[in-house]
């Protein structure tokens, strides 16, 4: 893995999960989008949190599966990756849904945050340990469902890089009906993780270019958009109770995601924005763990403050919370930088974060590599 798809990686991960945090803006019956309060703005809602960052799970799953096997399954030593991720997957997921979990039970206790949240002080102990595990459903820090089903992405690792690697494209076509048809979750509660992370272990595993579409960038890009823009369009004129077709539909639209989102990080690559988003090390982390209870946080006020004008949260608060995050992090670093590590999952190695990215112009390279 050269310097270009690493730092395409990182780039992919902190702009993925940007666009998370739109996903998970909270509203209630009344201001939802499908209500067509405000027009415009309410599809561009749908557009944002419905369509286009949907692609961030699958995506993510990606290129967990693709780094899993990077160095091909020979290599692949089961028992040290098991121990790998309990430290950097397993142990982040505990120590951030356990930490929310006790503040809402300490909040409602003193009657703070009924209504918005899981009823925690009343929950039956099964209950109590699907939101604190997510065994049965999601946890109360909803987005690391994303990390829980990785677990079980990488428990299945082995089973999955042998079909992949002997029967490639028919493993893969099980997993994308799996994915796509309204059949039962079964032990996954997010469909298009499995199918994501079994795409990065097949591209691994098969030595596939993944820089081969690059020079067709631009071309994808603007078909991923313009799918975007249409799916939008029929969840918007469908929502909120999509039919199954629309389903299928809005499943396959992020499952190409994992192509149309590696195509805009090769045009983000070429510019400075991009190469400073590729040196975030941790912070994207850090974002996807803590986004959720911020959010929550600011709808509760939100509520309080007698403001009406939904427009105003969704499009400002997501912009405010990431600002938060990223000084919360940078401040961490400085005052705890071994617990900001294992919060991060051991995502903070300041020589790679400080490394200058190989953005794949030809000034990035010397001229024996151009030769």
């Amino acid at each position: 893995m050269d310097a270009n798809i690493s730092s395409r990686i990182n780039l992919m991960r902190i702009v993925l999960i940007s666009g998370i945090v739109f996903v998970h803006v909270p509203h209630d019956p009344q201001t939802s989008p499908f209500l067509g309060t405000y027009g415009f703005w309410d599809w561009l809602r749908v557009f944002l949190g419905d369509s286009l960052f949907r692609v961030g799970v699958p995506c993510l799953s990606a290129i967990s599966g693709y780094l899993l096997f990077r160095r091909g399954l020979e290599t692949f030593d089961y028992g040290k990756t098991l121990r790998t991720k309990a430290r950097t997957v397993l142990l982040p997921f505990l120590l951030w849904n356990l930490s929310f979990l006790a503040l809402v039970y300490v909040a409602q206790l003193k009657n703070i945050g009924f209504g918005y949240l899981p009823d925690v002080v009343n929950a039956s102990p099964r209950e109590w340990l699907s939101l604190a595990f997510a065994l049965e459903g999601l946890p109360i820090n909803v987005p690391l469902y994303f990390l829980r089903d990785l677990l079980l992405c990488i428990l299945l690792s082995p089973v999955l890089a042998w079909l992949i690697k002997r029967y490639p494209l028919q493993a893969l076509g099980l997993l994308l009906a799996y994915a796509v048809l309204p059949l039962p979750n079964g032990i996954f509660l997010k469909k298009s993780i499995l199918f994501g992370f079994s795409t990065g272990i097949y591209l691994s595993l098969h030595r596939i270019d993944v820089k081969r579409l690059d020079p067709y960038a631009r071309s994808i890009t603007a078909l991923f958009l313009a799918a975007a823009v249409a799916l939008s369009i029929v969840l918007y004129q469908t929502g909120p109770e999509f039919p199954a077709w629309v389903d299928m539909l809005r499943s396959l639209t992020a499952l190409s995601g994992i192509v149309g989102s590696w195509a805009v990080s090769a045009l983000l690559m070429r510019t400075r924005l991009g190469e400073r988003l590729a040196r975030s090390g941790g912070l994207s982390f850090w974002i996807f763990c803590a986004h959720y209870p911020l959010l929550i946080l600011f709808w509760m006020v939100w509520n309080r403050t007698g403001f009406t004008d939904y427009r105003l949260f969704y499009f400002v608060i997501p912009f405010i919370t990431i600002a938060l995050l990223v000084a919360a992090h940078a401040y961490a670093k400085r005052l705890a930088p071994g617990f900001t590590a294992v919060l991060t999952g051991s995502r903070t190695d300041a020589s790679r974060a400080n490394a200058r990215p190989d953005t794949g112009r030809r000034t990035d390279y010397s001229p024996q590599q151009r030769t």
